[in-house]
């Protein structure tokens, strides 16, 4: 099981994470909606799209952009539609 941790909280938990470039990819629904509020940050991969982002928020603390996903991947980056990834300082455990 892959566990996202940030500030004392879990905020991802996940044995069908995709693994794409080092990074973990939740399942959107192993995603704990209480922690994420919707950022106006966005930025482009040359291969994946375009990336939309969340903040983690836990308790009063606020990690800006720390989660992001793609809406609508490209065909080769399918594999992560619907599935949300982190950094800034969270934690990931498998």
């Amino acid at each position: 099981m892959t566990r996202a941790t940030w500030n004392g909280a879990l905020i991802a938990e996940s044995d069908k994470c995709v693994i794409q470039e080092g990074q973990h990819y939740f399942p959107r629904e192993a995603v704990r909606s209480q922690y994420l509020r919707a950022s106006s940050h966005e930025t482009v991969c040359s291969w994946k799209g375009t990336a939309k982002y969340y903040d983690l928020m836990v308790d009063k603390a606020v990690n800006l952009n720390a989660a992001w996903y793609y809406p609508e991947p490209s065909e080769a980056a399918s594999s992560i539609a619907g599935h949300v990834a982190f950094w800034m300082g969270v934690q990931i455990e498998e």
